[in-house]
């Protein structure tokens, strides 16, 4: 995509960063023994789901969300190691660093991705300018990123999606229909499987079929939303970067490999971060006031819910009860999830006060 002939003009540039396996390729890097090996990151717990697996473990159909004990069955040689937030947290911090030291601005979708608002370059500058910061990002980290870079942001993720692990793929301006094309439609930041499936039913099966579209068909299959979602399959996507505000809390998010719609798994890894985020209380010597959990759809909307407890806490199963809470107040009803996350904050330094009996 990036071999065009075309005379090259600046354009707006926008790169999606994605490390490669992020949890597991920790593990890896401190751990040598583990190259090449199976990996999982897991807790201990009985209801443990994946929280990442290693490019080793997916060909047996390991993938993140799904319960370690599916996991070991279909991998019976899976090595399991804990997660370690505390550490993730660290090198996040590292990665975010490289994204930022030329100012560009800089929109986290977690702790291990980012969009980068290059600005206005050449195609071969823009992709040079991304090459750069995977270099850079590797010699900071020793981990290896994949990259993609377009006028778009849903373009530039599914570039960087289409080259993992390890890679980088530019798409030029103009050419982004063309690359979007062939693709399955449920590509598209929007489409989860009931709309994939309505969609089908009409044999529309491509995202390029969606393009092609006449103003009432789209209407008709689709609704109010049709016409956007047309866009997008045009390769026309006017969303910002936009960069992230810091907040005073503590938290910790996963990105789904594969969307996920049943709410058990949601709750089995609100369960693996309430023990987290309660050990990173008691490490802080902190209590915490206010729960709340972040949701990002497959379509990368994000819905935040957030309760505020009477007396503050940093037990486990307090926080994991209020996150459960909160998920159900997002009123998602079988929505495709591409994120959650779980956010401690209002946080008090000390011990929890006793709740009351009354």
């Amino acid at each position: 995509m990036s071999g065009s002939s075309r005379t090259e003009s600046p354009a707006g540039f926008v790169a999606h960063f994605d490390v490669d396996a992020f949890y597991a390729s920790v593990a890896v890097r401190d751990d040598p023994s583990l190259r090449g090996k199976p990996v999982a990151i897991a807790g201990s717990s009985r209801r443990a789901v994946v929280l990442t697996a290693s490019y080793e473990a997916r060909p047996y159909g390991v993938r993140s969300a799904m319960p370690l004990y599916k996991a070991r069955t279909a991998c019976p040689s899976l090595v399991v190691v804990p997660p370690d937030m505390a550490k993730y947290r660290i090198v996040s911090r590292e990665i975010f660093a490289v994204f930022a030291k030329r100012g560009h601005a800089v929109e986290g979708l977690s702790l291990d991705e980012a969009f980068v608002a290059l600005g206005e370059l050449t195609l071969a500058q823009a992709r040079e300018l991304a090459a750069a910061i995977r270099r850079e990002l590797f010699d900071a980290t020793h981990l290896t990123v994949s990259a993609g870079v377009a006028t778009g942001k849903m373009v530039a993720k599914i570039a960087s999606d289409s080259c993992k692990p390890d890679g980088l793929l530019a798409v030029a301006p103009g050419d982004e229909a063309a690359f979007l094309a062939p693709m399955p439609v449920g590509r598209l930041w929007g489409i989860g499987p009931k709309t994939q499936s309505r969609l089908s039913s009409f044999s529309i099966a491509t995202i390029g079929e969606l393009a092609q579209l006449d103003d009432a068909s789209v209407r008709e299959l689709l609704g109010a939303w049709g016409n956007e979602l047309r866009d997008l399959a045009r390769g026309l996507d006017p969303r910002r970067v936009e960069p992230d505000r810091e907040t005073k809390s503590i938290s910790t998010e996963q990105t789904f490999e594969y969307d996920v719609e049943d709410e058990r798994r949601l709750i089995d890894v609100l369960r693996e971060q309430a023990i987290e985020l309660a050990g990173e209380l008691e490490r802080e010597r902190a209590v915490a006031h206010t729960i709340g959990v972040k949701v990002k759809r497959a379509d990368f909307t994000i819905v935040g819910r957030q309760t505020h407890l009477v007396e503050p806490t940093r037990d486990a199963r307090r926080i994991f009860r209020a996150a459960v809470y909160c998920l159900r107040r997002a009123g998602l009803h079988g929505t495709p999830i591409r994120l959650l996350g779980t956010r401690v904050a209002s946080l008090i330094e000390g011990d929890a006060l006793q709740i009351s009996m009354f």
